[in-house]
């Protein structure tokens, strides 16, 4: 077998894979040879088949298993063994490899396209320092936070009478049209001029109302009907709504309860540490925002300070090779600038996570995944009861391979330990700013 690379340019190849019948023919023979122990045709005991008749019936068959199985190793091993920085997928010549007569040929050429990216040096030295913002969370924020809090663990009711504000739970009906759902429709979604009509009903009472012109807005609509919101101009007309149930809330008692709930039991025990606690939490939560911008910027940082050449058109023609027909070119073309981007930067973290040493660990999915689940529960903290249910979530959604939740999280894992290492090795601008200011910077939008 011989291979070899024909380079076109800096950034693209070809690997010419060439084999000859004494290349192949063992491995075939020994495979016909096995085959025949273990093929049951009529007319022939079990095992004792003749390797002629197997080679009559499946020769050809295997011929081209085993020969694609050694070009696949060999393009692999190719690239390994010469450490070629490819991007994408080697791409096969499709008319080279249709025109081959499996029949005749005992000499076979496979040509592969190859897209390379160019060397490049990563030299932390040049990258200017990167803005790093500290948030000043005040007291306002902290009230404010308090009042989301208690909305959030409201203490609800079922009145018989509505008030503003409640969420009126029923049947919504158009006969005309033969339309009928369950849904609730919550009273501040309604406009002011068709509040009054919804405020003072019982349960059981039929109310009537023109669907357009009751609501504030058409995701109100979309919300009511369960209609997506580009669709809501179609409906017309009166609409009857039954009203079967009424839901009122009213903002959490500051009390231990409420404490309990937000924080996890036991954790604080009057409201003055309660506010301490919850503002650390927030301090916390803005510190990490302004960790992940800050973070995005030394990535850009990166890219712009390390020159990299990708082959465009390989790389266009491999997405949509590889894609089969899932976007059009004009598609891959559209977005072909986010997708180097991400090529290009994905190039620059492995060259860093290899000269750096970066691995990870089963234990380390596990934790950052646990946290993952307390974060969808909204857990400040837990109690030795929910740890064990916590751990059982964790483990079942990483062992989930379906979804390959354990290669996604191992890429966060990953992406996040090779980030550590470039916050180490960039300078940073420390900068303090009020939240409304830094909502803008993380917007994208100048600083006042």
């Amino acid at each position: 077998m011989e291979v070899l690379l024909e380079k076109s340019s800096p950034t693209t190849a070809s690997l010419k894979v060439m084999l000859t019948r004494e290349d192949y023919q063992p491995k075939v023979d020994k495979t016909i040879k096995d085959y025949s122990k273990r093929v049951n045709l009529k007319g022939f005991r079990p095992g004792k088949v003749p390797t002629h008749v197997v080679n009559r019936m499946y020769g050809k068959s295997i011929l081209v298993d085993e020969v694609n199985h050694m070009l696949s190793h060999a393009v692999s091993d190719y690239i390994r063994d010469n450490k070629l920085q490819i991007v994408g997928d080697p791409l096969p010549d499709r008319e080279k490899a249709a025109a081959i007569d499996w029949d005749q040929q005992t000499e076979f050429e496979f040509v592969y396209d190859l897209g390379l990216a160019t060397d490049f040096e990563i030299d932390f030295s040049t990258i200017p320092a990167v803005p790093h913002y500290t948030i000043n969370a005040d007291e306002q924020e902290l009230e404010s936070t308090l009042t989301n809090l208690r909305e959030r663990f409201a203490d609800s009711s079922h009145p018989e009478v509505s008030e503003e504000g409640d969420m009126l739970y029923g049947e919504l009906k158009q006969e005309s049209s033969e339309f009928s759902t369950k849904t609730a429709i919550p009273t501040r979604q309604l406009n002011a001029e068709s509040l009054s009509k919804f405020v003072g009903i019982n349960k059981g009472d039929s109310l009537t109302f023109d669907i357009q012109n009751t609501f504030a807005d058409a995701s109100a609509i979309a919300h009511v009907t369960g209609k997506k919101k580009e669709d809501v101009e179609q409906l017309s007309g009166e609409f009857t709504f039954v009203v079967e149930d009424i839901t009122r809330t009213a903002p959490a008692e500051v009390n231990q309860e409420f404490f309990d709930k937000v924080l996890g039991p036991g954790q604080v025990e009057n409201e003055e540490q309660f506010r301490e606690k919850v503002l650390e939490i927030i301090k916390s939560n803005y510190a990490r925002e302004a960790e992940t911008l800050l973070r995005r910027d030394m990535e850009q940082a990166l890219l712009n300070s390390v020159s990299i050449e990708l082959p465009a058109d390989f790389l266009k023609d491999w997405l949509e090779r590889s894609n089969e027909g899932k976007f059009s070119r004009e598609q891959i073309e559209e977005q072909y600038d986010d997708f180097e981007k991400s090529l290009k930067l994905s190039l620059i973290k492995n060259k860093i996570a290899e000269k750096h040493d970066v691995k990870v660990e089963y234990p380390e999915l596990l934790e950052y995944t646990r946290n993952m689940v307390r974060g969808q529960f909204g857990m400040y903290g837990e109690d030795d009861s929910m740890k064990d249910t916590i751990d059982r979530i964790a483990a079942g959604y990483l062992a989930d391979k379906e979804r390959d939740n354990y290669s996604n999280v191992f890429n966060q894992v990953f992406d996040s330990k090779v980030l550590d290492v470039i916050r180490d090795q960039i300078a940073t601008d420390e900068q303090t700013v009020e939240v409304s200011e830094f909502e803008r910077i993380a917007r994208g939008e100048d600083k006042e």
